[in-house]
């Protein structure tokens, strides 16, 4: 029987990748690339945003399924705005005790779909075990208490303790240690209450030298982000502290030959990043500005009769929410499409879907079940012009070919269909960012959140396999997870 160790690394980049492998600086990704598979172009979800994204890894679904649409998003039944972990003063406006519940316990527990089972609980049923190291979506089988210490449950409507479902194995930060009487780790508020490499690296390490790794790992390592965020894609620093880290997890098996001896090691980036222009070329978008015509929820404001517009900002994709019949989406669209740095508009009209761009007149409409099939076998039937979502199609042999946007139909249409509401997606051009209030922003550095190839294409390595997977979209790495358990 196969053990599975996945490795999620938060913002990993193909080009980071080869550009440290030439520079001979990432002695570990090169020897797992050497002795396995290296596929750069690996098409993840959308929006691409860390909560959304593994959703779709653990449960193999994309969000009209597994019904997390994003890191911020409006919720029609708490009309509330819910948000998993945007930015600190956004987080603030909207309330620090919604957020701590949201994160740490509704997510999970209520929000992602229980009609679709997650990886964790498929194995279960299959007798095989399973764990997660600091992953942020954990629902499984079994009980397992999270505890908050004092004094975050004593200022805060958290509880001491709760009770969700996990893996087998959960360890989720300072609030589910699994090694706390055992090995001392990172789990201080400095330390992100454990979210960081070092706990992650020092739980699988401590699991592979007792000899108890589960049949299926998955292990989150979250530091690279936030450098990124900062720095921009082009910094090496953070992708060469991982090589050393995935270095000593390797040799925890006795050496690094070993290791693919006895697992097979999957390592994974789960969004791109596109650059962000330095601030003389105004690359923040302010929405509240674009749309100051209309009444939009201020952050951290109740939803009245008078409220025509919620804005939910996840960096350089927004959800924009019509709480009225007074103006259309052509008209909001036509508003938005003014500002050069917008990229794609996109709202359901009945079972169409709607797509406009910035710069150009022309407009595009399509919807699932049709003639002209894509490179994922999916069918559509599509209209007017195919261009402004860089479409190429082969009337002859009844094909659609994906430019600049992978999967963009598929994709665009699971976050239009994910939720409840009346609701159009905003994305920015590459150099831009979205903003509403408070919400965070990069300039200078990089961000993602959107649909353009930059953020939408990650890199995967499989090593201590020869089994391949079908095919390279995140979507659909479940299925050849379990296929690999069963061989």
């Amino acid at each position: 029987m196969q053990q599975i160790i996945f490795i999620c690394i938060d913002t990993l980049m193909s080009q980071s990748i080869d550009k440290g492998i030439e520079q001979n600086k990432l002695p570990t990704f090169q020897f797992l690339i050497e002795h396995g598979q290296y596929y750069k172009n690996v098409v993840t979800s959308f929006p691409t945003m860390s909560v959304s994204i593994d959703c779709t890894l653990l449960t193999g679904t994309y969000p009209d399924e597994h019904r997390v649409p994003g890191l911020v998003w409006y919720s029609t039944q708490d009309k509330k705005i819910i948000n998993y972990g945007s930015g600190f003063w956004e987080i603030y406006r909207n309330g620090i005790n919604q957020y701590l519940k949201d994160a740490l316990i509704r997510m999970n527990g209520d929000h992602l779909n229980p009609q679709v089972p997650t990886i964790f609980e498929e194995l279960t049923r299959m007798g095989l075990q399973s764990g997660t190291v600091n992953g942020l979506i954990y629902r499984g089988s079994a009980d397992h208490q999270l505890n908050f210490p004092f004094w975050l449950h004593k200022p805060t409507s958290l509880p001491k303790n709760t009770i969700v479902k996990g893996p087998d194995m959960l360890a989720y930060g300072a609030f589910s240690n699994p090694l706390k009487n055992v090995k001392k780790l990172p789990v201080s508020p400095i330390g992100k209450f454990g979210f960081n490499n070092e706990y992650s690296l020092g739980i699988v390490t401590h699991l592979i030298q007792n000899e108890k790794l589960p049949h299926f790992l998955y292990v989150y390592f979250p530091d690279l982000d936030p450098r990124i965020h900062k720095k921009g894609p082009s910094d090496l620093d953070g992708v060469i502290r991982t090589d050393h880290q995935l270095q000593t997890l390797l040799q925890a098996f006795g050496s690094r030959e070993e290791a693919l001896k006895k697992a097979v090691i999957i390592i994974m980036g789960d969004n791109g990043m596109a650059h962000v222009h330095p601030k003389h070329r105004q690359p923040v978008i302010d929405l509240g500005q674009a749309l100051k015509g209309y009444r939009i929820l201020r952050q951290g404001g109740v939803v009245t009769d008078e409220t025509e517009i919620i804005l939910a900002i996840n960096d350089r994709m927004a959800y924009l929410y019509k709480l009225t019949s007074q103006y259309s989406f052509e008209q909001i669209s036509d508003v938005l499409k003014d500002d050069p740095r917008i990229d794609i508009l996109a709202w359901k009209d009945h079972e169409w879907i709607r797509v406009a761009r910035s710069g150009s007149s022309k407009e595009f409409a399509y919807r699932s079940q049709g003639g002209m099939v894509d490179p994922y076998h999916q069918s559509w039937t599509l209209t007017e012009d195919p261009e402004v979502l860089d479409l190429q199609i082969n009337n002859e042999k009844q094909t659609v070919d994906y430019g600049h946007y992978p999967d963009v139909l598929r994709r665009l249409s699971a976050a239009l269909h994910s939720h409840h509401g009346d609701y159009m997606v905003v994305t920015a051009k590459p150099g831009y960012e979205l903003k509403y209030g408070s919400s965070p922003t990069h300039i200078g550095g990089a961000g993602h959140g959107g649909i353009s190839q930059t953020e939408s294409l990650v890199p995967l390595i499989i090593a201590g396999t020869d089994h391949k997977p079908e095919s390279l979209r995140v979507v659909d790495l479940k299925s050849y997870f379990l296929q690999l358990l069963k061989d």
